[in-house]
């Protein structure tokens, strides 16, 4: 894709819109159904769909977040809502160029069984200090998210863009959703599980990555979950090298392990480059697996290690990070071919689509051109195995395949996120697909179903209008999907 939302969103409040998405790892907190991210306990899981750049109420930029809930039917079947910062219970207003929702992630942070969902407003001025930053927990219960807290920036005067990135996990262990919230800096403001309606937390504590410090921009994405099956939320931080001997070097991830006494990085692994990863169980031995996005072309001064980009999966161990394997679309089994500028891993996520105890893997490749159109996106979905993701069946979904929501077109990005979870309910991971691109920036989301051995293309769309955004300037629906 011409435009890259991910990092831009990151530093909007600083610099113009140049592209990239967000997207949130798994996470160890669950609601009391045993369902992480089914915001109103009924059993089904729920997808928080961003629209970062939405208008609300005349203001430009301000954001808002639409979830759509989980049903027999898939998400958003059955009920959508949509919060902003001008809805009631939600701390702050809509003001111009907040970014309410560029980055969100689920958890039961107070621990009354259903799901929360925090929230970043990356470009909120708190007080006198422009574009400050803030983040803020939306309570799930019965009725859904209803109301929310402020999370308490410990040290406002000492960077800005409070709330870049935020991810829930439990880095203790102690059965309790935590918070790790970035800024404009390489350090992560972690909050220990057991957050209250009135702002208070279990405890805060900070960690200072290996993340090279680069001011306005240092950590680039966050992605949780177990690699080492000790119980406890390792985390995947992914920024400037900070091995490098100068800025020059675009991006490296670094494996934190979760302990004890909390997330620490002490030891920390120095992993393959990729801003985009997710965790999971690929070959179901117990240990989570990392899948890293690695979307540039071979030879660029970013590190891309593939013509058209490529998914590097690095198994996990009782003692952490493993043995390394690559994905490419010229890989054995894999879809289309490998052609320079597909963005093949520009999103990646893991779920268990056929139920056989092996994640699978949904690989985004926004930049991918189809029958001629530039850019039309496709998403590709990978089964995993003993071996890996060397499983033959594999499947291909673009806006062309029979049953898919619009045809494609020049810039849509099909593919631009993706997210798995089962949101029907039946134990087997369903697909929704964001399209930040969609109709000029209006953006997408669309619902896939499992049907117990692949997606159903008998999708779903969901737009502005069933989701009730404002279409006013570009709104992005779809830039980030958490749940």
């Amino acid at each position: 894709m011409g435009k890259r939302l991910r990092v831009a969103l990151a530093t909007a409040c600083a610099s113009a819109l140049t592209g990239g998405l967000f997207i949130a790892g798994t996470t160890s907190a669950s609601a009391a159904t045993g369902l992480q991210g089914d915001f109103n306990g009924d059993g089904y899981r729920d997808v928080a769909v961003s629209a970062p750049y939405a208008a609300v109420n005349g203001h430009t930029g301000a954001g808002s977040v639409s979830v759509l809930y989980g049903s027999p039917d898939g998400a958003g079947a059955g009920r959508i809502q949509t919060v902003s910062q001008d809805s009631a219970g939600v701390p702050g207003a809509a003001e111009t160029d907040d970014y309410f929702g560029g980055f969100s992630t689920a958890g039961d942070f107070n621990g009354d069984g259903y799901a929360d969902l925090a929230v970043a407003v990356t470009g909120e001025d708190v007080g006198s200090d422009t574009d400050g930053g803030t983040a803020v927990i939306l309570w799930g219960g019965q009725s859904g998210l209803n109301g929310g807290t402020t999370v308490s920036d410990p040290a406002p005067t000492s960077h800005d863009h409070f709330g870049n990135l935020l991810v829930a996990g439990d880095y203790d262990g102690d059965g309790r959703a935590d918070l790790a919230v970035s800024a404009d800096n390489n350090k992560l403001d972690i909050y220990r599980g057991g957050f209250t309606a009135d702002g208070t937390t279990g405890g805060h504590y900070t960690v200072t990555t290996p993340v090279l410090p680069v001011k306005g921009l240092d950590i680039f994405n966050l992605t949780p979950g177990d690699v080492n099956g000790d119980g406890r939320t390792d985390l995947l931080v992914d920024g400037f090298d900070g091995d490098a001997v100068d800025t020059d070097a675009y991006n490296e991830n670094y494996y934190l392990a979760g302990a004890t006494g909390g997330l620490t990085a002490a030891g920390a692994v120095h992993l393959p480059a990729g801003v985009i990863s997710d965790i999971g169980d690929v070959d179901n031995d117990g240990y989570g697996d990392i899948v890293i996005g690695n979307d540039w072309d071979a030879g660029t001064d970013s590190a891309g290690i593939a013509k058209g980009g490529a998914v590097k999966v690095v198994y996990g161990t009782e003692s952490g990070p493993g043995g390394e394997d690559t994905v490419t679309q010229d890989s054995t089994g894999v879809p289309g071919a490998s052609e320079s500028g597909d963005g093949f891993g520009y999103e990646v996520s893991m779920g268990d689509v056929d139920g056989d105890g092996y994640d699978d893997l949904a690989i985004g490749a926004p930049g991918e051109d189809l029958n001629g159109i530039a850019d039309a996106g496709m998403v590709t979905v990978l089964h995993g195995s003993s071996i890996g993701f060397r499983e033959p069946r594999a499947q291909a979904l673009a806006q062309d395949t029979p049953g898919v929501p619009g045809d494609n077109e020049a810039g849509d990005g099909f593919g631009g996120e993706v997210f798995l979870s089962d949101t029907t309910g039946d134990g087997k991971a369903d697909l929704v697909v964001g399209v930040p691109w969609e109709n000029g920036g209006n953006g997408q989301a669309v619902a896939f179903t499992s049907d117990g051995t692949q997606l159903d293309t008998a999708a779903r769309g969901i737009g502005l209008t069933a989701a009730q955004v404002s279409s006013v300037g570009t709104p992005y629906f779809g830039a980030q999907l958490a749940g």
